[in-house]
């Protein structure tokens, strides 16, 4: 079991082996005898290497036949496409495979390389040698003597000498044939164990020696191939008296051993043989058979006496292991005994290994030339060890005698190829003699060396190499051209041509320098500028004179050192800056910037003001321009003073520029409404006035100048009828929808104008009243009406509320909601007052309700509203005076009466006039005009100074803003004809600096208001200090 176990692990590993050295093996089967260029096989497509393309090889793929030195390849292959074609050598079986039994298959092996290495195979190809009917069976001699005694039986059977054919199969001896026998003797044919046919002759009648006592025949014996062969023998047979007894072998098979070294004359059997006759009918002649083959014969020697078999000649048993020796004991009569002796020949240690080394590289007198650049793994030699010897001593092993950078590989059993294991190189090593050991694995072990040579040839394998990695040189600008800087120069560990260096500037080289060729010597051709260019990267070439060239590159730095030969340069040649009037001193004004493309203390450049000017300072280094006084623009508009520039070289080199500050005016001043003159101006509009037809021409003017003084007009509240437009430009009021009943009465339109100011715009609001009637007849009670719609507020739009105001603060917000919740408490105290002395007053006016000439634009508000005036009392709030918080809530759906829509005020309202649309200038300075192009951008500092950021010096200016949201809808009342009336509006918007009173409705007023959402909206008018 563990014999067994030990060779299948040993088969495992040989199968991987090769497997692993990309090793196979192909069979192919062929007839002998064939003519010279017959297509065998197609590798390429046996082995699919057909998907192998050939674009992905180093080279093309190639097949070469592997084959020893000095032998005739029965095959040849085509190396480009792997066809397998026969040669003109003779393949004959009989010659090929001589001393094999014939029961055993003829094989023919070669072995194929595929290249090149990166896809390399061995594969060895097995020619199974078909045989063919080329060869005739032979008898032993031409003349076949035998004697038969007169007394044999009928029927008695006599052994023939057989036929011999080297063929095999159905084309070896198939039938015998007697010719000629004259009916009495016929022929037989038997099988012996060994599968050889005997031929027999029988006696078919009673033989009389007197009568006749010799007979002559024919024997024909014939194969079974195609076509047919036969040959024939003469068969003569001679009658003799009788012999009663035959003799008889002790023993009929007899099986020896003998080692292969067995000297002369040693005894190999001894064969014992008995008759029971007497006298001379029992003496026995002992004697080989004429089937022991020529080679047995020659190397044994029978005593026909004794019967003793000796070595005659040194045995083989490498030629032949064993030998079958038929004797035949005779004692003169016809039929003699028969024995056989297997004599087996041992093996014994007597072969030493052979080496047969097939080249794959093509040898040049025997010596393999190898490029030193050849890769890892190429392969050069099959090395093939054998030993004749059996067993432990035909087992071979192969290595070199010392490291070497070659190696070894197995591919198949006791077959090597040989590869480069190591990079080669011809600078230290030339030539290897590479000596192959084989040593077999007897006792003693036998060995045998043979030595195979490869010269290595010399490449261009090695690039120049620069002496140093990088060359760095330094010279002044403004040189004298032709100069020389340095000289370059490089080495290269290669001989000859292959040693010859030429130096090249690379392609990135400037064209200011030069390189000479063979010296290396790098020259200045122009005149270098440092302000150009400072500093010079670019490529020197070494290259070689081998084939092909190699290449190698250092790079030269090359520093151009300054001198102070520019002047400082201003960004422009005249600086115009703009600054508000309101600048603080000390504030920031500008930047000069200043270059000098000069490098270190020739490009630090100090900048002063000429002329001692006290109004201005310059910081020296940064260039920020600040203001030593205040301005005031109406005193004077702009100043003008030069700034010099001084570098710091060793000879300095100055500039100068000149400087002019512009002072620009603030947008200091609100747009003034001048018509209207006041709130509680009014203009009569006719109901039939047709829509698009102005109505009025408000005018508002601003005492700032550009575009700050530019007004632009809109509606902001009220105009709850949406009767009215206005242009944006013209301030025209402009009718937009024709007029019905309902909407004759008193309208107000709250109109705000602001100006284009940048960064803020400032604006101000007036109310605009326009009645809608035929005529004006009762201009008091209008002025009357005019003065009780202040005490209502206004429902100004939402836009009127400054998007771009800051948050409220929420301390300013919890005390306007204190302030607000304690208003609220009295204004309903004082309602419930009022409401308590409205009768009287509702008795008389039903009185003269038919006197009236007014009636209300909505008719269907019957309900008689009087107010309780109070006296109005003049104040003059402080400035940033906070305004109280108010609430305007509409009624839900639910809560509205029969007549749509209604209205509540429930809180008072203060409103400080003088707070609204402030504007809050920012002292930042510009540079230039607001509608100017930004040159600033165009200021910035090419030179090393460092970059700074100007930050503002002075606090800003704190100015109030407005956030003021009121109603969506406009309101406005008016009598029946039966009762007197007095009509709701909002308080009147401030034109002027001055403050207007602030009035304060006491009383619940119920109003007509255009339908709206019925949710409530909480409306809120603030101030920010």
């Amino acid at each position: 079991m563990d014999l067994l176990s030990g060779t299948y692990i040993f088969a495992v590993l040989l199968a991987c082996v090769v497997f692993h050295s990309g090793a196979q093996e192909k069979n192919y089967t062929i007839r002998e005898e064939m003519p010279e260029n017959v297509l065998i096989g197609d590798l390429l497509k046996d082995l699919n290497l057909s998907l192998v393309s050939n674009k992905s090889l180093s080279s093309a793929m190639q097949f070469k036949l592997v084959y020893k030195t000095g032998d005739v390849p029965l095959i040849r292959i085509e190396e480009g496409t792997g066809e397998i074609f026969t040669t003109g050598a003779r393949i004959d079986r009989e010659k090929l495979c001589v001393g094999i039994p014939t029961d055993e298959q003829c094989f023919y092996e070669v072995e194929v390389a595929i290249l090149p290495d990166e896809i390399f195979r061995l594969v060895k190809i097995r020619f199974l040698i078909e045989d063919i009917n080329d060869n005739a069976p032979l008898f032993p001699t031409t003349v076949i003597n035998i004697s038969i005694p007169e007394n044999s039986a009928i029927n008695s059977k006599y052994t023939l000498p057989a036929a011999i054919d080297p063929d095999v199969g159905i084309n070896g001896v198939q039938n015998y044939e007697l010719i000629k026998g004259q009916n009495i003797f016929g022929l037989d044919v038997i099988e012996t164990p060994e599968g050889e046919k005997m031929p027999q002759l029988i006696v078919q009648k009673e033989l009389d020696r007197e009568e006749k006592d010799t007979y002559v025949m024919k024997v024909k014996v014939e194969d079974g191939g195609f076509p047919q062969r036969s040959s024939t023998a003469i068969l003569q047979v001679s009658v003799t008296d009788t012999n009663d007894n035959h003799p008889v072998f002790k023993e009929t098979e007899i099986e020896v051993s003998i080692p292969e070294n067995a000297p002369v004359g040693t005894s190999v059997t001894q064969l014992h043989a008995t008759d029971a006759d007497i006298g001379e009918n029992a003496r026995i002649h002992f004697s080989f058979s004429n089937l022991v083959s020529n080679i047995a014969k020659r190397l044994f020697h029978l005593n026909s006496t004794t019967g003793l078999i000796t070595i005659k000649e040194p045995l083989d048993r490498e030629e032949t292991p064993n030998h079958k020796l038929l004797v035949l004991a005779s004692d003169g009569g016809l039929v003699p005994a028969r024995a056989m002796v297997l004599v087996n020949v041992t093996d014994v240690n007597d072969n030493v290994p052979s080496i047969d080394i097939r080249y794959i590289v093509n040898p040049i007198n025997d010596t393999v030339v190898l490029s030193e650049n050849v890769p890892l793994n190429t392969k050069i030699a099959l090395i093939t060890v054998t030993d004749k010897d059996a067993d432990h001593n035909g087992r071979v092993t192969c290595f070199t005698d010392h490291e070497i950078p070659f190696r070894l590989r197995p591919v198949f059993s006791n077959q090597f190829l040989l590869e480069t294991a190591a990079y080669l190189d011809y600078e230290s090593t030339k030539e290897y003699a590479i000596k192959l050991l084989a040593a077999d694995a007897g006792k003693p072990p036998l060995n045998q060396s043979a030595m195979l040579f490869i010269k290595v040839k010399d490449e261009n394998d090695n690039a120049p190499v620069f002496t140093q990695s990088l060359v760095t040189v330094s010279i002044p600008e403004n040189n004298s051209p032709g100069i020389q800087l340095t000289k370059v120069s490089a080495t290269d560990a290669d001989t000859g041509p292959n040693a010859e260096i030429n130096f090249l500037l690379g392609p990135d080289a400037p064209p200011e320098f030069s390189l000479d060729r063979r010296t290396g010597m790098l020259t200045v051709l122009k005149k270098l500028d440092r302000e150009k260019e400072e500093k010079y990267f670019f490529t020197v070439l070494a290259k070689d004179n081998g084939v092909p060239p190699l290449t190698s590159n250092v790079t030269v730095f090359v520093s151009v050192i300054d001198q102070n030969d520019n002047s400082p340069a201003f960004t422009h040649n005249e600086y115009n800056f703009y600054v508000p009037e309101n600048l603080p001193k000390h504030g920031t004004v500008g930047l000069i910037t200043v270059t000098d493309p000069d490098y270190g203390e020739n490009s630090a450049v100090t900048l002063s003001i000429l002329d001692e000017n006290d109004g201005f300072t310059i910081d020296s280094k940064t260039g920020v321009i600040r203001p030593n006084i205040s301005f005031d623009r109406e005193k004077q508009e702009s100043y003008t003073f030069y700034v010099k520039a001084e570098d710091g070289g060793r000879v300095s080199r100055s500039s100068s520029a000149k400087v002019t500050i512009n002072v620009v005016d603030v947008n200091d001043n609100k747009p003034v409404f001048i018509v209207p003159p006041s709130n509680y101006s009014y203009e009569l509009v006719l109901p039939s006035t047709d829509p698009g037809t102005v109505v009025f021409q408000v005018i508002a003017v601003d005492n700032d100048t550009g575009m700050n003084a530019e007004v632009r007009y809109s509606i902001v509240g009220e105009n709850t009828r949406d009767l009215f437009e206005i242009n944006e430009t013209t301030g025209n009021i402009i009718m937009k929808e024709k007029c019905d009943v309902t909407d004759l009465g008193l309208h107000r339109v709250l109109v705000k104008a602001n100006d284009l100011g940048q960064p803020d715009s400032l604006f101000s609001v007036i109310t605009v009243n326009l009645f809608v009637n035929e005529s004006v007849t009762n201009a008091t009670l209008i002025n009357e009406l005019l003065h009780k719609s202040t005490e209502a507020p206004v429902t100004p739009n939402t836009e009127i509320a400054d998007a771009s105001s800051p948050t409220i603060d929420y301390v300013k917000i919890l005390v306007a909601v204190v302030a607000g919740t304690i208003t609220v408490v009295v204004v309903i105290s004082i309602t419930a007052v009022v409401r308590c002395r409205q009768a009287p007053h509702l008795k008389a006016a039903q009185k003269n309700k038919q006197n009236s000439e007014w009636a209300t634009p909505n008719p269907e508000n019957r309900q008689m509203i009087m107010m309780k005036k109070k006296k109005k009392k003049k104040k003059h709030p402080p400035k940033n005076l906070l305004l109280n918080f108010v609430t305007i809530e509409e009624t839900k759906a639910d809560d509205v009466d029969d007549d749509g829509n209604s209205i509540t005020l429930e809180l008072p309202i203060d409103l400080e006039e003088q707070t609204m649309g402030k504007y809050n200038w920012v002292t930042t300075p510009t540079t230039f005009k607001p509608d100017s192009p930004d040159l600033a951008r165009h200021y910035k500092s090419a030179s090393p100074q460092p970059a700074f950021q100007i930050q503002p010096e002075t606090p800003l200016n704190s100015k109030h803003h407005i956030i003021q949201e009121l109603p969506l809808d406009n309101t406005f009342v008016a009598c029946d004809s039966i009762s007197k009336c007095s009509s709701s509006s909002s308080d009147p918007y401030s034109v002027s600096d001055s403050g207007y009173p602030v009035t304060t409705f006491e009383a619940p007023v119920s109003v007509h208001a255009r339908p709206t959402d019925s949710r409530t909206s909480p409306i809120e008018i603030c101030s920010e200090i």
